[in-house]
């Protein structure tokens, strides 16, 4: 008999008609056999609606208050869930995380999951009963709700499945499985079988919206299979496993793109020891995540100019506390630029493969695309280019890695 934790987003929730049609994904699961668990979340747009009510009553909000009421939509949507299953025959009991319980730490708004209790669930389950989990929430020490922070319905439903010893975790979208690359923007990319939970990481790191990159974090450690599939098409998804279950891997599975990307460049300042300390210490402190990091050493050696990357939405609070510092730093020039996307190729072949690296600069020369920055690890590289060439160059790529589809 397997164990089969099943999640389905807000998409997949937005009417009525829809939840019908997720409680009857979930009835086929239990007609085969399956011990079943489904984690929820909330009914597209009601998180939306909520966080703008906090927003407009308090800019400055208590946080757990706010996680009170963001909560709340999971809730509702468990409840019709486990009300279209009764309607259909499957018995089936709703589940907040305080009742579970799903216990985190007191970070509101961005809690970690510490613990789930699974025992009560377990002998639901083995009753034939379906748990219908409000995804996005837990509790406290503090006995208070807390919430894992946008997205957080995916880390649920993985924890879950690793603290029931699932066989499998469905994660039921809009899409049906992981491309190549964004389909909208390349219509030759191809859905893949299968990819790595290293792959999926880096691709959902780097823009891709698929999967929250905690939930494969969580699916990676703990060895959690996941399958990607459409909750409105009867189609075979995407597993994500571990590299070993890929009998013949490609050098580049994907490419990602994201246009969350602004560039700061701290012309000619003083080539010193303790310089980089003094211009990322700050912004450190100040939580605001600096990604790729350049620096160019001047000719006689006295200067030096640094560039690196920022969050869009951290671009002016960079800029304001690197302008507070510029007494210490000394710099001759700030120049921000927000018009820049990183667009990057990923795949684990890359480990086994020579001029990866090569045939992406070289495609990005032939369509006139200057890059302005470079990062690389052990399966992925990342340029920086500017934004208007998003396309050409995603496009460019794609061909070049041989990725396109019929």
């Amino acid at each position: 008999m397997a164990r089969i934790v099943q999640k389905f987003g807000g998409t997949s929730l937005a009417t009525l008609d829809r939840i019908r049609a997720a409680a009857q994904r979930v009835k086929a699961e239990v007609a085969l056999g399956s011990e079943v668990a489904v984690v929820v979340s909330a009914m597209a747009g009601t998180t939306n609606d909520l966080v703008e009510k906090c927003s407009a009553l308090s800019p400055l909000h208590d946080a757990r208050e706010y996680d009170t009421v963001v909560s709340a939509g999971e809730q509702v949507s468990s409840g019709l869930l486990a009300l279209a299953l009764q309607e259909i025959g499957v018995s089936a009991r709703s589940w907040l995380g305080w009742q579970v319980a799903l216990r985190t730490d007191d970070a509101h708004g961005k809690a970690r999951i510490l613990s789930i209790d699974t025992a009560e669930l377990e002998r639901r389950l083995a009753n034939r009963e379906v748990a219908v989990l409000a995804g996005f929430q837990g509790i406290a020490p503090n006995q208070r709700i807390t919430t894992l922070g946008r997205g957080g319905s995916d880390t649920t439903a993985v924890a879950l499945a690793a603290a029931l010893g699932a066989d499998r975790c469905d994660i039921h979208t809009d899409v049906d499985g992981v491309y190549t690359c964004d389909p909208r923007i390349v219509r030759q990319a191809r859905k893949l079988s299968k990819i790595t939970y290293e792959e999926m990481l880096e691709m959902a790191s780097l823009g891709a919206k698929v999967l929250q990159t905690r939930s494969v974090e969580m699916a990676m450690k703990h060895r959690v299979p996941l399958r990607v599939l459409s909750s409105f098409e009867d189609l075979p998804g995407t597993l994500v496993v571990d590299e070993d279950e890929i009998v013949e891997q490609e050098v580049v599975s994907g490419i990602a793109y994201s246009r969350d990307e602004a560039k700061i460049t701290l012309i000619g300042v003083a080539d010193r020891p303790g310089i980089a300390a003094t211009i990322f210490g700050p912004l450190a402190d100040a939580n605001v995540n600096v990604d790729m990091i350049v620096q160019n050493i001047s000719e006689d050696g006295a200067t030096t100019d640094v560039t690196f990357t920022v969050g869009k939405a951290d671009q002016q609070r960079a800029v304001d506390l690197l302008r507070d510092l510029e007494p210490q730093l000394r710099y001759a020039q700030l120049r921000p630029d927000p018009d820049v996307v990183k667009i990057s190729v990923i795949g684990v072949g890359m480990r086994s493969h020579a001029g990866v690296a090569q045939r992406m600069f070289a495609a990005l020369s032939e369509n006139g695309i200057n890059i302005q920055v470079i990062s690389t690890s052990e399966i992925k590289i990342s340029v920086l280019v500017a934004e208007r060439y998003l396309e050409l160059a995603v496009r460019a790529l794609h061909t070049a890695y041989g990725l396109d589809g019929d």
